[in-house]
């Protein structure tokens, strides 16, 4: 038997946390379901991959929107795509020249 202080301790919380599993049932139209078997979508390994993708694709486009949110509350005008293609040229100019 497991001592006390082992199972409070992290390593014995995250082996119960990987441990973990839930059952999902969906309600799916049947050619989407069809579909989704055929291909091997509803496995497991399948929608776990797929929850991490999106889970992944959710935290990145909070991070992007953040960022946008802080380049819009920058002071100044925004750049046109004139101004923008300039600075492109003068940095590419600097790099072949070996400026940095």
């Amino acid at each position: 038997m497991p001592s006390p202080e082992y199972l409070s301790s992290p390593e014995f919380r995250a082996f119960i946390i990987n441990e973990m599993s839930i059952t999902l049932e969906l309600d799916l139209p049947e050619e989407l379901a069809s579909e989704a078997a055929s291909t091997g979508l509803l496995e497991s390994g399948s929608i776990s991959t797929l929850l991490m993708e999106e889970i992944r694709r959710r935290k990145s486009a909070a991070e992007l929107k953040s960022i946008l949110t802080g380049l819009r509350s920058l002071p100044g005008e925004p750049l046109s795509d004139s101004e923008i293609q300039s600075e492109i040229h003068l940095a590419r100019a600097k790099r072949q020249r070996g400026e940095s």
